[in-house]
């Protein structure tokens, strides 16, 4: 039978044969472990150019056509669930924020600014260098795409919308069979190049740490939503995440919202949210409510800012956490794309280079079924909250 490797799998693969390779090659041959290093390099220079160049067109891609679709909902139910995971989602941004502001520097402080830069070694070294420049800059294409999308939703445009489906299409092709299949390799240097230069051990230190942290603060997350949805409707709120659980479960195999919608739709039920608010929202959360998601994001990224002496405050994040709110609309529905849709704001909100960028999606991608998980279950704590808020008429 022939059974695919699932992305996660992948990169776990990848990261074990870096670290091996890396240790073994300098003692059989000194030459060619340096060679082999610099062809690594070269591939990374050639996919993060690319990565860069196809940033701006997710971008609009993908939040273009979804400000539009939003924009012809259904009236005030549409307002309710919108409001209602945009606050979820900049809500988990700053509890993360917090949380990882307070532990992370206990175990990150001592490992030094040299460590990261080690690990930018590899475009320094590759064999040329191939210049990709993007058709704009990140800001200017989230302008676009907000002009484009509140321009379609206002006029009703269907021939726009139509071409910015297929322009979603395409690019979400270009992730799926292209960006997403080449990550490993891409985190194959990355690490390979850690490895030769020393450093592998205290970063693999700092993502054991990291991803702790996350998992509790998923736990934690659905616990508050389940909260206030269970006070809501006087409701016990781990019941409620007992009923919700089988959506969990199938979101950690899956590792796709959208491919977990069956299943959140029918345990949302069994929560007692009326079928037509449920029937809406569930759908519409899994493109725009990322809190899981959005945890990650966001501590993985103070993680590597600690890793690579940064400043960190919450007046200069807190711009980045409600971009990111904006941002995760734009998240593709495959594997890892959420981290894809926030690579430019990471660049151009926080300052990373496309070595930070590699660690952050290494980072991200250890624990992105996790994530999912968070977002699905969530979903339902919203549903039965925009159904508690919802007039008798629109249900």
């Amino acid at each position: 039978m022939n059974r695919k490797i699932g992305l996660i799998w992948r990169i776990i693969i990848a990261i074990g044969l870096a670290i091996g390779l890396g240790m073994l090659l300098p003692a059989i041959h000194e030459g060619f472990a340096h060679w082999f290093v610099r062809l690594a390099a070269t591939f990374n220079m050639i996919f993060g150019g690319f990565l860069n160049f196809v940033v701006p067109l997710i971008i609009i891609a993908f939040i273009a056509p979804g400000i539009a679709k939003l924009g012809s909902g259904s009236g005030k139910l549409l307002g309710l669930a919108t409001v209602f995971a945009y606050a979820s989602t900049v809500f988990a941004g700053i509890l993360a924020f917090f949380a990882a502001k307070t532990l992370l520097p206990n175990f990150i402080n001592g490992f030094g600014a040299k460590s990261v830069e080690n690990v930018g070694k590899a475009q320094a070294i590759s064999f040329f260098d191939l210049e990709m420049t993007p058709v704009m800059g990140v800001m200017s294409a989230l302008l676009l795409a907000f002009v484009f999308g509140i321009g379609m939703a206002s006029i009703n445009s269907k021939s726009m919308l139509s071409f910015f489906e297929e322009l979603h299409v395409l690019i979400e092709k270009v992730i799926s069979f292209v960006i997403i299949p080449l990550l490993p390799f891409h985190i194959f240097g990355i690490f390979l190049n850690m490895t030769y230069s020393g450093e592998v051990a205290k970063v693999l230190s700092v993502f054991s740490v990291v991803f702790i942290m996350i998992i509790a603060l998923h736990l934690l997350m659905l616990t508050i939503q389940y909260t206030v949805a269970g006070s809501l409707t006087k409701k016990n709120p781990f019941m409620l995440m007992k009923t919700m659980a089988p959506a969990y479960m199938t979101a950690i195999g899956t590792q796709s919202s959208a491919a977990t919608i069956p299943v959140t739709l029918r345990q949302a039920k069994k929560t007692g949210a009326s079928e037509r608010v449920t029937d809406f929202t569930v759908p519409l959360f899994a493109t725009i409510h990322l809190s899981g998601s959005t945890i990650t994001l966001v501590s993985c990224s103070i993680g590597v800012m600690l890793m690579n002496g940064m400043d960190i405050s919450l007046s200069s994040y807190f711009p980045f956490i409600l971009m990111l709110g904006v941002t995760m609309i734009a998240a593709p529905g495959v594997p890892g794309g959420a981290v894809m849709a926030a690579v430019g704001l990471l660049s151009t909100m926080l300052g990373f280079d496309e070595s930070m960028v590699a660690l952050m999606i290494a980072l991200y991608m250890a624990q992105d079924s996790f994530g999912t998980a968070t977002n699905v279950t969530g979903d339902g704590a919203l549903a039965m909250i925009v159904d508690r808020f919802t007039p008798k008429t629109e249900k």
